[in-house]
């Protein structure tokens, strides 16, 4: 299927390794120029590298910013440009008790997490309505929904984006402009597989029964197993395109099956 991507422009915020970097892989192979994102120039340089190699066909840039900074986040979004796609899926994620969360704690969680999107699609929506054309895709969790208790900061960053994304769909009537949100479930990104690894060392097991057991304690989840990046990247790569125009103000799942209700 031709996404019909091939003259687009595409930034992706924290893709330097995990989702991100999936998102920008899969827009990249159907032809968009796509810039990758991340706090650390060298890394950066160094995911852009990996990914022409892997297509060198693929038009690839990077630029590095702190989203934990306002002001790198405003320089950022002047340097970008008037793009076509944005993706908002940098996020800081990590367990911890909720007595033990400072306020320092959640203010970073929802200056990161939430202000980025807010700060980034700001500068890009009103170019996007003015041409008529763009896609807005969050990427958000199903934690937002479901918050776990060892990670209510992190769920209610995951949650706000949602509301971020459907206010911001409302601005876009008349349009052929698209604000949606995606609801990941557990993936096996580059910062859990890391962080499987360090438990598995300290129990002196090997990783991956850690990585076994760790999805088994999740009994909702009718997939059975960690969803991989690009799984995530099939869905955003769709919602970036133009053939998925009548999908506007939407939070869609890619969450192995972890929410069962209804919505």
């Amino acid at each position: 299927m031709d996404l019909q991507l091939q003259d687009k422009r595409a930034f992706i915020s924290g893709s330097t390794q995990g989702i991100g970097y999936a998102i920008a892989a899969a827009l990249a192979a159907e032809g968009a120029a796509v810039t990758l994102n991340g706090r650390d120039a060298r890394r950066v340089e160094g995911a852009v590298e990996r990914l022409r190699s892997e297509c060198p066909d693929a038009r690839v840039s990077g630029c590095a910013a702190d989203f934990s900074k306002a002001a790198d986040v405003e320089v950022l979004a002047e340097a970008i440009g008037d793009i076509d796609i944005l993706v908002n899926n940098v996020g800081l994620f990590g367990l911890a008790e909720f007595e033990s969360i400072t306020d320092d704690d959640w203010a970073r969680y929802f200056e990161v997490n939430v202000m980025s999107g807010v700060r980034l699609s700001r500068a890009v929506l009103t170019a996007m309505r003015e041409r008529g054309w763009g896609r807005i895709v969050f990427i958000s969790s199903e934690s937002g929904v479901n918050v776990p208790a060892d990670m209510i900061h992190y769920g209610m960053t995951k949650a706000a984006m949602l509301a971020v994304g459907n206010g911001l769909a409302k601005l876009t009537r008349g349009t052929a402009v698209t604000v949606n949100t995606v609801l990941g479930g557990p993936t096996y990104s580059d910062g859990v597989a890391a962080s499987i690894a360090a438990v598995a060392e300290s129990q002196s097991l090997p990783a991956e029964a850690m990585k076994q057991a760790i999805i088994g304690q999740n009994q909702t989840t009718l997939l059975e197993r960690f969803i991989d990046p690009t799984e995530i990247a099939h869905l955003v790569t769709y919602l970036a395109s133009p053939l998925s125009s009548a999908t506007n103000g939407a939070a869609l799942r890619a969450d192995g099956g972890v929410l069962t209700a209804i919505l």
